[in-house]
């Protein structure tokens, strides 16, 4: 067992959020080795009541990894997503809250991931990017400074002014745990997610970028369908991966994935409501070298604009490997 064990290709995926739920849901059932690097900046709904009220480390974008990642049963799964709706709880979470008292019984939120990851009896590695408390910032076109994750996520400015640059505050350094993944890597995946309020952040983290250039892992974008007004309004196909290099350098990515097929018409005007829009493929150079680009079928079907994890997602991602 240990052999097999040694010889299975190790993937790790840095972001956050859903995005990381679906790539880690898409390769979880693959005969690899799975780490899970997630943004530790997050500081809207129950992780931020929680991070305000405690002084915890956010523990919202770790759990939903966790979860993905779990071999548990369905009723424990499902506990760790639990959202209180009533009563002193409200819009919290169950699984928030487990990982908040954790990190207060062992003294560390590295451990406390630790804890849980036995709980939920989970198929790989959950990694907090690091370990420091730090604080998501923005800095608009015009020069306005958003502090805070959650307004960055949920805008009260105006949306449809451009980020022009994030940092964190205070400044933080890597977790040693994500230094070694990245550096032991097979495949590197980034994203999909909100660009600059999970994925971004994790490159704001020092000795992150240094490690994703020394890795000989293949590095991989995957792209998300849709754009979030407030973070990529406007933003076509090409803008998604001059942001990604702005903060990690270029040549270092190899691969970036974007879907090709457009949701039908009833689909996409809930979110033209909202204005969001579909990730524009055309005018991307397809015989760029590095990264290079895979136009296909990633779509799900349904109500929602989602990635279709196993069938599709997961095919590429494997081809690539």
């Amino acid at each position: 067992m240990a052999s097999r064990q040694t010889t299975l290709k190790h993937i790790v995926t840095i972001g956050g959020g859903t995005g990381s739920f679906i790539v880690l849901s898409a390769l979880r059932d693959h005969p690899v080795r799975l780490s899970s690097i997630v943004s530790m900046a997050d500081s809207g709904g129950s992780t931020g009541k929680l991070r305000d009220q405690y002084g915890v480390l956010p523990p919202g974008d770790i759990r939903r990894s966790l979860v993905a990642l779990s071999d548990a049963g369905q009723t424990l799964r499902d506990l760790f997503n639990y959202r209180f709706k009533t009563g002193d709880f409200t819009e919290h979470n169950f699984g928030n809250i487990f990982l908040s008292a954790l990190e207060k019984i062992t003294g560390s939120f590295d451990k406390a991931v630790t804890e849980a990851s036995r709980v939920l009896n989970i198929k790989g590695k959950v990694i907090p990017v690091t370990l420091d408390n730090v604080h998501l910032h923005a800095r608009l076109a015009t020069g306005l400074v958003i502090k805070g994750e959650a307004n960055i996520d949920v805008p009260k400015h105006n949306p449809e002014i451009p980020i022009e640059d994030v940092w964190l505050n205070p400044k933080a350094k890597a977790n040693p745990q994500a230094i070694r993944a990245i550096m032991s890597a097979d495949m590197i995946v980034i994203g999909p997610g909100d660009l600059y309020s999970s994925i971004i952040p994790n490159f704001l983290v020092g000795g992150i970028g240094t490690a994703l250039k020394r890795s000989r892992a293949k590095k991989i974008y995957c792209c998300n369908l849709m754009t979030k007004f407030g973070e990529t309004h406007g933003f076509k196909a090409q803008d998604f991966v001059d942001a990604i290099e702005k903060y990690i350098g270029r040549n270092v990515l190899d691969y970036a994935v974007f879907n090709s097929k457009k949701p039908p018409p009833r689909v996409l005007k809930h979110y033209l409501e909202e204005n969001s829009h579909f990730v524009d493929v055309s005018g991307l150079d397809l015989k760029r070298k590095k990264p290079k680009y895979v136009l296909v079928d990633l779509l799900d079907s349904g109500r929602l604009v989602r990635h279709n994890p196993r069938k599709k997602l997961a095919k590429v991602l494997m081809r690539l490997l």
